[in-house]
């Protein structure tokens, strides 16, 4: 029991350090749809989020899952907003009536909520930029390896990118919440156009760039031993969807 406890103060004690300067979250809701009642749902959400969900902390943006097992369904992200903040969410009867008519009637009853706050050190946000395309890849870490893994992977391919992909926008967040479902982190790079994913992949020659003769295969080891494997969606946002705007200012990022 004194081992328990002891590894759970090492995550907690972790996961304070990590978040020390960072507050916000982003609430990502997926949604399954009846098939048949998509132009229903769509004009209802639509609706909903221009009456209660414009630009601010509630701000919410739909996307489209384009692969994956959840290919076909919707992405719905609230935020970025703190947890102080969710108190205070839209939650009125006019609300939830609203909510039930226009958007729960036609949804299925597969829903999944995730909370994943944003780490503003480890991202790059440091331009002004239009939303349009993301390649959101979730991490599982393995259990009790999350120190290992934030320093000797995600900050070592936080730095390469910095380094070698100064232009390209990226996010990284870490769930709220355990789960058994291999979503940990996720990493977030955004992009405009199709052809970003015919791109050449570069990353292990930057890597030996930044790091030196064989630090790439070290890497790869570091890899292996602190995470099970991860998996990719492309999400689109729906523009006409979404009750905030596409635009992301680097200052509310920061």
């Amino acid at each position: 029991m004194k081992k328990v406890m002891f590894v759970l103060l090492i995550w907690s004690g972790l996961t304070l350090s990590l978040n020390a300067q960072e507050s916000v979250v982003f609430e990502n809701v997926m949604l399954t749809v009846n098939p048949e009642k998509i132009t229903e749902f769509e004009a209802g959400i639509a609706a909903h989020n221009k009456k209660f969900h414009g630009d601010g902390a509630y701000g919410a943006r739909v996307y489209n899952v384009i692969n994956g097992k959840n290919a076909g369904k919707y992405m719905l992200v609230m935020g970025p907003l703190s947890w102080s903040a969710m108190d205070a969410r839209p939650s009125g009867q006019d609300h939830t009536d609203d909510n039930n008519k226009n958007i729960n009637r036609y949804l299925e009853s597969d829903v999944d909520v995730n909370y994943m706050k944003m780490h503003p050190k480890l991202s790059n946000f440091s331009k002004d930029f239009e939303i349009k395309k993301l390649s959101v890849s979730m991490i599982d870490v393995k259990r009790f390896k999350q120190k290992e893994f934030i320093e000797k992977v995600l900050t070592k391919v936080v730095k390469v990118y910095k380094e070698k992909m100064p232009e390209q926008m990226f996010g990284v967040y870490s769930n709220e919440m355990s789960n058994m479902e291999g979503m940990d982190f996720g990493w977030v790079d955004f992009f405009d156009n199709s052809s970003w994913m015919g791109n050449e992949n570069k990353f292990a020659e930057y890597f030996k760039e930044v790091y030196g003769a064989g630090s790439f295969e070290t890497f790869m080891a570091d890899v292996e031993a602190t995470t099970d494997g991860d998996s990719t969606e492309i999400w689109e946002l729906r523009k006409d969807l979404s009750g905030t705007s596409a635009q992301v200012k680097a200052a509310s990022r920061q």
